[in-house]
């Protein structure tokens, strides 16, 4: 390898060390022993918040009363694009039967899990197309019971947060976040159906519950800080691909971009225009940006396009664009991201809000294994299988051999009982 680091990281997304285990476990534990009472009491302490939990009629069509048209003109038409895309991702994947041997016939069948707990950011920023990604798929997905929670301000959820929730169909909308949140839909307090899976990203807080309930409740995924890596030859616009770091830094503090390219004055431009760009953002998303870029960023040079690759898939990005020539080779050679922006026509943000494809991905190099939130991760893929006697014989057979091999006697005499059963007057050798 000949890369060349014009800028390296002094930080990770893990060197953050400190673990919030413990106080999770304890918001955990006191509100699955007290309930409801100790729920709102963390909601009070952590968002001074003591109005209703669960909202009603009344209270959605008040706050979707101040949506402004426009904008339920935007988050109708991000919904449509979403569903369209989940519809068709649900299209990929059915029900089957198959005979694998004469008389013995097996199958598979989608289920969708009874009931799902959305997660939604609220706090400095409302993520209304959080709550898009989440439960529109989870309604194409057929999750017959879908709650949506949201951490409230002074005022309650945003109101903007309250109509996509309920554009996309959730059943029940809760005033309340955080861990207490996150415990309200697992364990089925204030009238929720206990959540089966619950997905949606959040702070460190509510990433660490969903990992502690993991496996009495199933999740999206252990999300870390949001990365975006971008490939960019010699012709790639410098403005955009700067632009486009930067936007994704302003994510948080801790959210890793990346710079890969094979043209060293590309580079250099884009790291010349980046300190000006983060210098014009409002003075949150400055302080995120500034932080992310300093601690966070790197900047590669590679010999060639094909060095390029094998970099980004080392990186393994939660968003990976690419901003070079032949777009349908670097599509056939990538292999790990969890969202694929293929040219300069498409951007992050784009996938993040409006385009479709759920933006609910893998971070932290965990695109290697998995790939993001989708119809299918709401859906249980079980098996079945049926038989004749005849069918059943050979099975049996080999059942009752294998078994005992291993050790496993009543397993094989599961299997004897049956062949003395179904054909009484043949004898076989089962050890």
């Amino acid at each position: 390898m000949t890369q060349t680091f014009l800028k390296t990281a002094p930080k990770s997304s893990r060197s953050d060390s400190d673990s919030v285990t413990e106080t999770v476990q304890s918001i955990l534990r006191a509100i699955e022993e007290g309930g409801e009472d100790v729920a709102r009491a963390y909601a009070s302490k952590f968002d001074a918040y003591n109005g209703p939990v669960i909202l009603d009629d009344e209270a959605i069509a008040a706050a979707e009363a101040k949506v402004p048209e426009k904008l339920k003109d935007d988050l109708r038409f991000a919904h449509d694009n979403i569903q369209r895309f989940a519809e068709a991702q649900k299209g990929t994947l059915g029900d089957f039967e198959i005979e694998i041997q004469p008389g013995l016939t097996a199958g598979q069948r989608l289920i969708p899990v009874n009931s799902v707990g959305c997660y939604i950011p609220g706090g400095r920023y409302s993520h209304v197309a959080s709550a898009m990604m989440t439960v529109t798929t989870a309604k194409v997905a057929g999750v017959r019971n879908i709650a949506a929670c949201s951490p409230p301000g002074e005022d309650g959820v945003a109101p903007a947060i309250i109509y996509a929730a309920h554009l996309c169909g959730a059943d029940k909308i809760l005033a309340m976040g955080g861990v207490q949140g996150v415990a309200s839909m697992a364990f089925g307090l204030f009238g929720l159906v206990p959540a089966d899976f619950i997905v949606g990203p959040g702070n460190q807080f509510v990433a660490e519950a969903k990992r502690i309930l993991f496996g009495r409740v199933g999740i999206d995924m252990i999300a870390g800080p949001t990365d975006s890596l971008i490939l960019a030859d010699a012709g790639a616009d410098a403005e955009i691909v700067a632009a486009d770091l930067v936007g994704q830094a302003e994510h948080g503090y801790n959210s890793p971009v990346w710079l890969v390219t094979d043209h060293q004055p590309l580079a250099e431009a884009v790291m010349a225009r980046v300190p000006d760009l983060i210098a014009s953002l409002p003075e949150l998303n400055r302080m995120n940006a500034e932080a992310a870029w300093r601690d966070y960023a790197e900047v590669v040079v590679c010999a060639d396009r094909e060095e390029m690759a094998a970099t980004s898939d080392r990186y393994a990005p939660e968003h990976l664009t690419v901003q070079a020539d032949d777009l349908d080779w670097w599509k056939a050679r990538l292999t790990n991201y969890g969202s694929l922006f293929l040219g300069e026509e498409t951007t992050v943000a784009f996938g993040d809000k409006a385009s479709g494809p759920n933006h609910v991905l893998p971070t932290s190099g965990s695109a290697k294994y998995t790939g993001g939130l989708s119809v299918h991760k709401y859906m249980k893929v079980v098996t079945w299988q049926t038989a004749t006697r005849d069918g059943s014989k050979r099975v049996a057979e080999a059942t009752a051999r294998i078994s005992r091999l291993e050790g496993m006697e009543g397993h094989a005499r599961t299997a004897d009982i049956r062949l003395a059963k179904y054909f009484p007057d043949e004898e076989f050798d089962l050890t």
